[in-house]
């Protein structure tokens, strides 16, 4: 396979890299890493390994360490090479940057700065685990890596516990068991999910279940690799008095009585004689 080096316009260039199987690489992530000025790893030897693999020479171009704990005058000094004219290629330990990693901060001091940014779209754990989820993807929200403090990760699980969305989230195979446990006490045990362990690689796994019985599989194992725990939606909550009159009183600000009770019954999926009836007595018919 022959590598293009071509001329690349100054910028940053987030490029995606696998998150297991090395050959899942893009063309064009191998055109940017050999042809970069600069290459910014969040892991330099992963990164160098990589390279060396498919055969990109990284020759006398700097390699510069760039993760949570980089300072942030790391950070600017690749904003100042890029402003500078220099290209910059900006490679994750494994995925696609700026999906739980240090590329946001990055991207935004580039914006900010007025340097281009680019992206080359690859390999995600996030895309993967929910193709093979069989979860919907109509909806998504990714919450990223729980907090590791109990409070605080109760108040995030409380918080996305009526979000009507599939949840993603990263977890330490330490501390997955006790992750599901929590969420099958405030989401319930009957909501369906999926823990999806070491995705692309050789012992690729995917457990799908209600969270109650995933809570108890994981309990009574132990675990090695990167996980994803994807959790399907619930029940929709049920619309209080309150909401059913906030909602209507909106909706009759700029609708006739008949649309207004059809926006509002399918948006609260309310019973229709449910809500004419609330409409009535907000108008004084009732």
């Amino acid at each position: 396979m022959d590598i293009l080096q071509t001329y690349l316009a100054p910028g940053i260039y987030f490029v995606a890299t696998p998150i297991g199987t090395a050959r899942d690489i893009t063309l064009r992530a191998l055109d940017i890493l050999a042809s970069a000025d600069v290459i910014a790893a969040e892991d330099t030897r992963t990164a160098r390994h990589l390279m060396q693999i498919h055969g990109v020479a990284l020759g006398d171009r700097p390699l510069i360490a760039y993760h949570d704990h980089s300072a942030p005058a790391v950070r600017d000094k690749l904003v100042a090479m890029a402003a500078g004219g220099q290209s910059v290629a900006c490679v994750s330990e494994a995925g696609t940057p700026m999906v739980a990693d240090p590329g946001f901060p990055l991207a935004r001091a580039a914006v900010e700065a007025g340097v281009a940014v680019h992206a080359a779209p690859g390999p995600s754990a996030l895309l993967a685990a929910l193709t093979v989820s069989g979860l919907a993807s109509d909806r998504v929200l990714f919450a990223g890596f729980p907090p590791a403090q109990g409070g605080a990760r109760t108040t995030m699980l409380r918080d996305l516990a009526d979000i009507q969305a599939t949840l993603v989230l990263y977890e330490s195979p330490k501390r997955v068991a006790r992750l599901l446990a929590e969420m099958a006490g405030v989401f319930g045990p009957d909501r369906p999910a999926a823990v999806c362990r070491e995705l692309t690689k050789r012992f690729e796994e995917v457990v799908r279940g209600p969270l109650g019985d995933l809570a108890q599989d994981f309990a009574e194992r132990s675990v090695k690799g990167e996980i994803v725990v994807l959790v399907g939606r619930g029940a929709p909550k049920a619309a209080s008095e309150e909401d059913l009159k906030a909602a209507l009183t909106e909706a009759l600000k700029g609708a006739s009585m008949k649309d207004a009770v059809a926006e509002v019954t399918e948006r609260l999926k309310l019973p229709r004689r449910q809500v004419y009836q609330a409409a009535l007595k907000l108008e004084g018919k009732g």
